[in-house]
This record gives structure tokens, sequence and C-alpha cells, in this order.
């Protein structure tokens, strides 16, 4: 039987922090004379109250979270922090609570899709809130994919278990201070991001809202034309701090530690991100200097930062790419599904998986030459089981049928195919826009009906969660336990 008493009390603390980050924007708006101060502040008390119920109710001497709890927690808390955190969206913007959800999921999933427009104008404490959502949905992301889902053997995550992976009596201690890590290299690089901002010529409260959602790889924007609003400074800036937070923050923590990159440089992971972001945005560039679309020193930034916004699954527009033809739209859609490094801010299927499944290629291969040769599968000098196999197929396979399965319930309520199958991916893989003119880098997702947008947040919460981190609760077995 599962033990609710620890989901109850460790739900309340999350609550009770994200109503402490609200006391930012409302402070923000009571200091500017600005709109908001009210809404935040009956937030913060409701935030506050639920937190408070659930303390009393889940407050014990001593608990201990199995397997089934560590799941449904998992869950749990992206869902009902985002119920609480939608409040400020729907008293504010005076919108439907569904496009509240779904801006809060969004933004905590780091996908960076939205129903809002005329960001230009919009109150500064509702687009404070939004990259404060994105930045703390990045850290949350990272300390679950270093210390969480390996535990739980998701999606071949266990190839990058540590100490601090295996969730005893023994490891919490080690938990904590590899979180504490995590925020400290966080940190910094937030705040490295903000003084180049502010050195490319933003403002002040441009920089900080863009640092926050340019390393948590989130891509909300204070501006509708977001970052084609800026300078060209401010893209090679955001270029660099993308491609930070696409890489693994344990090899981060291990340089700021070490005062050297010789880990992070031969990492085959790191590799495999580096060769993919240099190879397609060399295609990109020649194709559009090729086609006299940019000068070839326009084409480099432009192709480089939509490379890495969309490999890294930022999504900050820059132009409309799948304006430029078939050739870059088609690398763009594979870019979509491949995401960055594990154990980073980004979503997508991750560059390890697609290395992994090229061993297991290659070694299938041999094996069909050499029936009788025995050939053992290794990936950065750590030996791949059977079991890091069959869950990485497992993730690979659900991770498709859960494409297919939003796209097809976005087909049903009224959208085409290209808004239906892009909108499906885009959510999953955390991306942030799709393509074409509605949902494309130039559009948004406020025309779509309520029922798409509810299938949306549930698709960018199974992607941010790994997909079988949630699948696994549809099962009558789980709760049979």
């Amino acid at each position: 039987m599962l033990n609710y008493k620890p989901l109850f009390f460790i739900t309340g603390l999350i609550l009770s922090k994200l109503a402490l980050f609200m006391y930012i924007p409302m402070l923000l708006a009571l200091f500017t004379a600005d709109v908001g101060t009210q809404e935040f502040f009956l937030s913060i008390v409701l935030g506050h109250t639920a937190s408070f119920l659930l303390l009393h109710f889940g407050r014990v001497q001593h608990f201990r979270l199995g397997v089934r709890e560590m799941f449904l927690l998992t869950t749990l808390v992206w869902v009902i922090g985002s119920a609480f955190a939608a409040l400020p969206f729907m008293l504010i913007e005076h919108m439907s609570y569904t496009d509240a959800y779904f801006e809060t999921m969004s933004g905590i999933t780091t996908t960076g899709s939205t129903v809002l427009s005329g960001l230009d104008t919009m109150p500064h404490s509702v687009l404070m809130w939004r990259s404060i959502l994105q930045w703390l949905g990045g850290i949350g992301f990272i300390v679950m994919g270093v210390a969480i889902l390996p535990f739980l053997n998701v999606g071949g995550m266990r190839l990058f278990q540590t100490e601090s992976s295996e969730w005893s009596d023994k490891s919490t201690p080690k938990t904590q201070q590899l979180a504490w890590q995590i925020l400290q290299v966080y940190l910094v690089l937030t705040i490295c991001c903000y003084f180049g901002y502010l050195a490319s010529g933003m403002t002040q409260f441009e920089a900080i809202n863009h640092a926050m959602t340019t390393l948590s790889t989130g891509g909300y924007s204070t501006s509708d034309s977001s970052m084609s609003h800026f300078s060209a400074a401010a893209h090679w800036n955001a270029s660099l701090f993308m491609f930070l937070g696409g890489l693994p923050f344990l090899l981060l923590i291990h340089a700021f530690k070490k005062r050297s990159t010789k880990h992070i440089y031969r990492d085959a992971q790191v590799l495999g991100f580096v060769k993919l972001v240099l190879v397609s945005t060399a295609l990109i560039t020649l194709f559009l200097w090729w086609h006299n679309t940019f000068p070839l020193a326009d084409a480099v930034r432009i192709s480089l930062f939509n490379v890495i916004s969309v490999i890294t699954t930022t999504g900050f527009g820059l132009s409309d790419f799948s304006a430029w033809g078939n050739f870059a739209t088609l690398i763009f859609f594979f870019l979509m599904f491949a995401g960055a490094c594990s154990g980073s801010t980004s979503g997508g299927i991750k560059i390890f998986r697609f290395q992994i499944a090229a061993t297991l290629l290659k070694k299938q291969t041999q094996q069909l030459l050499h029936p009788r040769g025995v050939f053992p599968q290794n990936y950065n000098k750590r030996r791949v089981n059977d079991a890091i196999i069959r869950s990485l197929v497992a993730f690979i396979l659900s991770y498709f049928i859960t494409i297919l399965i939003t796209a097809a319930i976005l087909a049903a309520f009224g959208s085409d195919l290209v808004v239906s199958l892009t909108g499906a991916i885009t959510a999953v893989s955390n991306v942030g826009p799709g393509l074409g003119e509605l949902i494309g880098p130039s559009g948004n997702f406020a025309s779509l009906p309520d029922a798409s947008k509810w299938a949306l947040s549930v698709a960018m919460l199974m992607g941010r969660l790994e997909i079988l981190t949630v699948t696994v609760l549809f099962f009558p077995a789980f709760w049979r336990g």
C-alpha cells in the first residue's frame, strides 16, 4: 500500500518554497506601482495555506520513500506546483484557467510554448514570474536527472547513476550536497549570463529575465519578437549560455571544483553534442549563404543560434526557420527530437540514447557477420547491460507513442497535420515553437481549443519527466502494489 504521508509532506514543502518565490514579482509590482501586487498576495496566501495543510496531514517523525512513492511524488510535485503557480496568470491577465495552466506547465517544464501576446507592454510582475518558473524548472530537472531518475531506472538513465542516486539513508547527505553544488554552479552561470546580456545592450530587467530563461533552456522572452528584438551581441551571449545549459551539470560541477575542463571535452556525450551542433550549423549556414538568404557572417550567427536553441530545446525565436526552405526545415525537424545531454536542463530524447543505439546497431551488424562472436557493448568507458538497453528501448517506443497519441488528439479537435504533428513533437521534446504560421517561431498556441491545450500540457509533463515516470502511473498494477 502506498504511504501517502511523505507525499503530502514533501509536496507541502515544495508549495511553501514556490509561494516564497512569488514574493519577488509581488514586491516588483509593489515598488514599481505596477499591476499584480494584490493578485500575487492572494496567490501567496492560497499557496501557504495549501502547504500548511499538506505539511500538517503529512507530518510524521520518520518516513522512508519507496520506489512507488518516488514515481508518484515526481509527478505530483509538477502537477500540483503548476496548479498553484498558474493563479497569478489567471488573476492578472484575466485568462481562463486552461490557458493559465498551459502557460505555467510550459514554463515549469522549460518548454517555452506560450498563449500570451503583447509581451512588450505586459506587467513586469507577470514577465518576471514566467522567467522564475523556467529558472526553477531548469534546476529542478537537473537535480531529478542526476539523483532521482537514475534511481528509478527510467529510459536508460541508470547509466549515469552516482552514489547520490541510490536514495538510501547513507546517500541522503550526499544528495543534499550534490543539490547545493548544482545550485551554486547554476547561480554562477545565471549571473554571468546576466552580465553578458547587460554588455550586449539589454536593460537590467530584460537581462535578468533572459538570463533565467536562457540557462534553464526555457525560451520565454520579454518581447513578442523574442531574441530578434535584441542585438547581435545578445544572440552570441544566448548561444553560449544555451550551449552551457545543454551540458551535463555533473561535469560542470567537476570543472568548477577542479578548475579544469578536460573531463568535459573527453566525455562521449559532450563530444556527440558538439559534433551535432557544428555539423548542423555548417550545413544550414552554407545553405542560407548559397541561396543568398543572409550574408555569410549573419548566416553563421543566425544558424548557430537557431541550431543551439532547438537542440537544447530552448525555443528562443530569432527568425522563422520554417521559411528557409525544406532542407533547413528537415534538419530542424530532426533536432527537435535530439535534445542535448543527460543531466542538463534540456529536453528531447538526449544525445546518449542515439549514441547507444548506434553502438547497438554496430554490435548487431558484427553479430550477423560473426554469429559466434562476443561483442561487449560499452559507452563512455562503462558497460551497457541488457537492463539499460531494455529501459532505453522502452523509453524510445513510449516517446513516439506519446507523440502519436498527442497528435491524434490535436487532429481530432480540428488542428491540421502540421500543427498536430509538430505541436505534439515540440510538447513532448519541450522545444517550444512548432512549425507553420500558427504555432511556429512567430506564432503562439492561443488559438488552439482547450482540449488540445490540456493534451499538450500532459505531453509537456511527460516529456520533461522522461515519459515512463508518468506512464507507470496509468497501470493498475502500480496502485495494487
